[in-house]
């Protein structure tokens, strides 16, 4: 089982604790991994793209000259794709992009990111983190002890808006319940910072 330290807020070790094995130590699946990550992105968009057919451009209602006689090329509309200011044609229209992924492989893709990032060394467990009132910089400060100078996402048990909003100013940090993490949130961000009673309820919701 792989073992990693576990913080107080001021970044003084106070104990070292087991990973669960069954989610921190499984064989890293990139294939999965890539799978969810993929899925991740596309069910985000928004698929509100829309582009004017010809039909549906204003103008275009008469016959711009003579059918024949003129030398040119016939023309029936100046709302045709080849005129300036016509439909385009097989241009974008809405769309769902969502799309599922089955239950077992999102399952293996999130233990293969946590595991790799056990691999990496990259958790880092807060014994607990909590703050009076919300501030920036009483997170700052706890990264700061903690040694976390890149991106972070931090993962709590439960909602604390105390802590979310402290930390929703700090480029690059980002935070997380138990029941919403991903494997490209995970991946995302160089460190996983996670609370002990978050770590336990992982161990529960994700074995």
């Amino acid at each position: 089982m792989p073992k990693v330290n576990v913080y107080d807020m001021k970044g003084n070790i106070v104990e070292e604790i087991e990973l669960d094995s069954n989610i921190f130590g499984v064989e890293v699946n990139t294939h999965c991994m890539h799978m969810a990550v993929v899925n991740n992105l596309a069910n985000k968009r928004q698929g509100t793209h829309s582009t004017l057919v010809k039909s549906e451009v204003s103008g275009g209602g008469k016959k711009p000259y003579r059918q024949k006689g003129t030398g040119r090329a016939r023309q029936g509309s100046t709302r045709s794709a080849q005129w300036i200011h016509g439909g385009i044609v097989f241009g974008p229209k809405p769309r769902d992009y969502s799309y599922t992924i089955p239950k077992k492989v999102k399952r293996l893709a999130l233990k293969s990111s946590l595991s790799s990032k056990a691999i990496d060394g990259d958790i880092v467990v807060v014994d607990k983190l909590s703050f009076e009132e919300i501030k920036t910089k009483n997170m700052v400060e706890v990264l700061k002890n903690l040694g976390v100078d890149s991106t972070a996402l931090v993962v709590i048990p439960e909602k604390d808006i105390n802590v979310v909003k402290s930390a929703s100013n700090i480029k690059g940090i980002e935070t997380a319940y138990v029941n919403t993490i991903n494997v490209y949130d995970i991946l995302n961000h160089s460190k996983f910072i996670v609370t002990k009673d978050a770590l336990s309820k992982i161990s529960e919701v994700y074995a």
